[in-house]
């Protein structure tokens, strides 16, 4: 996504050649995805009452999907999130959510990191990095190692290879929840705990990480533009919602019952390291931020090349210099900021909320040619919006309130 993007016109519509059950994996593998690592937390922090809440945000979040389908159907030249932007608002829409889905990127990445940092800590506790007299405690030389690991996949131009093994992350979240749940079956942990009804002090955080769980509406305009038949598309969605909403379901039922209110942050954290079916979730869950953060950075430093001038911008040098500095920044922010569940938390409350409830409510209301009178469906619209900017605040000082404190 870089900025000569907005120099660039509309593009010719072009048929898709994905089929009705590719769409629907690859809608599906852009929704499930690391929410399903909190979701666990996110009932424990808002009771067994918020998960009304979870399909609200559920249902509003598909029809929002819907808006977007709508404003491409009103031009057929829009191909992607950006274009939808600019037919709404123009250059100054499609730069607003350039920022917005980019920012919402970088901090994914550093969200990996401590992911990464937080279960391997889990495997080997007691591992430190001593050079002289300083000393690198377990989960902060961990975020360095991954680092290390990552940074040859940051060298790449090509990352199809990457985005071929990154494609099976809907295996990955169905293995990690199998494994979970075969935990609680056959290891003696059980499902007794019986948690709490509600919790208001802490629901505008389980809001906030329960609206990251549908997080991929930036890609619906590429699935839809990719499939031969796009008036199927509201089924594919449909399906996609359906499945990954009863995903996020089961594994938060099944982690809050097995074990209450002091499930930690990552359920992974939470299982026994001495257990077979615990290995293969927190190994499986270790695989996610190896393939996935070359292609969240990525398109951060192609929207930075995209400022530059023409005499930088082509220069493999500079490309590098570009993405190395964007890996030590955020390893530099995940070895001071190592609290996932709080950095997941305002991702939620503001850039999710952005991409998944305001801008498709602004942008359907904006190039909808019908606003000479208001009807059921707009009011229904003006509510989503409410709701999101409700949330988006609440969850932004939530979040930041309990780093505080």
């Amino acid at each position: 996504m870089a900025n000569n993007e907005l120099r660039i016109p509309l593009q010719t519509p072009t048929t898709g050649s994905s089929n009705f059950l590719k769409a629907c994996f690859n809608g599906t593998n852009a929704f499930l995805g690391i929410g399903l690592m909190t979701v666990p937390y996110a009932l424990s922090s808002g009771g067994w009452l918020s998960l009304i809440l979870f399909f609200l945000i559920a249902i509003m979040t598909f029809y929002t999907g819907i808006l977007l389908k709508q404003c491409m159907e009103v031009d057929p030249s829009i191909r992607s999130y950006l274009d939808i932007a600019e037919r709404a608002f123009g250059k100054t829409g499609r730069i607003i959510v350039m920022i917005i889905m980019n920012s919402e990127l970088y901090l994914v990445a550093i969200g990996l990191l401590i992911l990464e940092g937080d279960n391997l800590h889990k495997l080997f506790p007691k591992f430190m990095i001593k050079l002289g007299e300083l000393t690198v405690d377990g989960r902060q030389s961990f975020v360095l190692i991954t680092a290390l690991i990552i940074f040859p996949s940051m060298l790449l131009t090509d990352l199809s290879l990457l985005s071929y093994v990154s494609a099976t992350g809907v295996f990955s979240c169905l293995i990690i929840l199998v494994s979970v749940l075969c935990v609680g079956v056959f290891n003696g942990v059980g499902f007794h705990e019986r948690g709490t009804l509600l919790n208001v002090k802490s629901l505008p955080t389980a809001v906030s990480l329960y609206i990251v769980c549908f997080a991929g509406h930036p890609v619906i305009p590429s699935i839809y533009t990719s499939m031969r038949n796009t008036y199927q598309f509201s089924k594919v969605l449909l399906f996609s919602f359906i499945l990954t909403a009863f995903t996020y379901l089961a594994m938060a039922m099944v982690g809050y019952l097995m074990y209450g209110d002091n499930v930690e942050s990552q359920i992974t954290l939470s299982l026994p390291t001495s257990k077979v079916f615990s290995k293969i979730a927190i190994y499986t869950t270790l695989l996610i931020p190896i393939t996935r953060y070359a292609l969240m950075v990525t398109p951060v430093a192609t929207a930075i090349e995209g400022g530059l001038s023409e005499n930088y911008k082509n220069q493999r040098s500079v490309r590098l210099m570009i993405r190395i500095g964007l890996l030590i920044s955020t390893v530099i922010v995940a070895y001071v900021f190592p609290y996932y569940e709080s950095l997941m938390a305002i991702v939620g409350s503001i850039f999710v909320v952005s991409a998944s409830f305001l801008l498709p409510c602004l942008c359907y209301l904006k190039i909808s040619s019908d606003l000479r009178c208001w009807n059921c469906e707009q009011m229904g619209i003006v509510g989503i919006f409410v709701f999101g900017i409700l949330a988006g605040v609440l969850g932004t000082y939530s979040s930041v309130y309990d780093l505080v404190t």
